[in-house]
């Protein structure tokens, strides 16, 4: 499957604002049943300086400096990605869940892909004990690590209720976990909590996840949606398993980057200088090749 992906990200502004430094994380990555075939990033205002670096797992951060005064920011990413993978492992299937924790800790090497560093508590991921426990009803003694994690997935999805206006991007991991309702970054955040806990290598992958409109609607412009799910080591290789939807990462999952906690992935972030309020829009389309990019969308902005 190829895909065509538009994210548009606006910024409006009550007040200029004189300068703005900003690290952009919005190009699809290679690898993982995934190829990058084209990839374009348009801003505006245009910046002063323009720096494209690699971060140490492997995703394309473009830094850009603005000292133009302004009172919107606009930031489109345009890309077109083929997406190929093979099929999930049999359920069940792999090493004992004590195998793969005490193999990762004792693993050597430092290159990103190395377990080891998602082993570990990160800025959004403490480890807490009632996570902790809440996923370890999902691994018995002697149960393959991939069984465990598929199981405390679709727990993940049973017993928590999606509702966007129950947390916000700052939400506390305890806190959403108590409520038992959030969104996908909540989700996922949770279940990697659960799983190092354990000890289980488990990371944090942002992306896009298509959707379809309802029979005899039309796709709407901008109204697809960040996603986010987790990505498992289970003794043999990563496997991406989504908690949001129950499923794992199939066609219809595209990777942007993977790394501890949405710390690590955040789309754009940094500063700027200025004062009073802004507004935030966001607009996503994930379109399969051969159906028209949507041109129109009736989305209301958010704070």
């Amino acid at each position: 499957m190829i895909y065509t992906l538009r994210h548009l990200t606006t910024y409006r502004y009550t007040r200029p604002v004189r300068f703005a430094r900003c690290a952009l994380r919005l190009r699809p990555r290679d690898g993982e049943g995934q190829t990058v075939l084209e990839s374009a990033l348009t801003i505006s205002p245009d910046p002063s300086l323009r720096v494209v670096r690699r971060d140490y797992f492997g995703l394309d951060v473009v830094s850009v400096t603005i000292d133009a005064p302004h009172t919107e920011l606009r930031v489109e990413a345009l890309s077109r990605v083929r997406v190929e993978r093979d099929p999930l492992p049999a359920p069940e299937s792999g090493p004992a869940w004590e195998t793969v924790r005490d193999r990762a800790v004792t693993g050597q090497g430092l290159d990103p892909d190395r377990p080891v560093h998602f082993q570990f508590p990160s800025v959004r991921v403490p480890l807490v004990p009632a996570v902790t426990d809440y996923a370890r009803a999902s691994f018995p003694p002697g149960r393959s690590a991939y069984g465990g994690a598929v199981d405390l997935m679709r727990r993940i999805r049973a017993d928590f209720t999606f509702d966007s206006k129950a947390t916000t991007v700052h939400t506390p991991l305890a806190e959403a976990f108590a409520l038992r309702a959030g969104v996908c970054q909540d989700f996922t955040h949770i279940m990697i909590a659960g799983l190092r806990g354990l000890g289980l290598p488990a990371a944090y992958v942002s992306g896009y996840l298509r959707t379809i409109p309802p029979a005899g609607r039309p796709r709407l412009r901008g109204a697809d949606a960040s996603h986010a799910w987790v990505s498992v080591w289970c003794g043999e290789g990563w496997i991406g398993l989504d908690p949001t939807n129950g499923i794992g990462m199939c066609d219809d999952h595209i990777v942007v980057a993977r790394g501890r906690d949405y710390t690590d992935v955040s789309p754009i972030d940094g500063i700027v200088s200025a004062s009073g309020p802004q507004k935030l829009k966001v607009e996503v389309d994930v379109v399969p090749d051969g159906e028209p990019m949507p041109e129109h969308a009736d989305l209301a902005a958010s704070a």
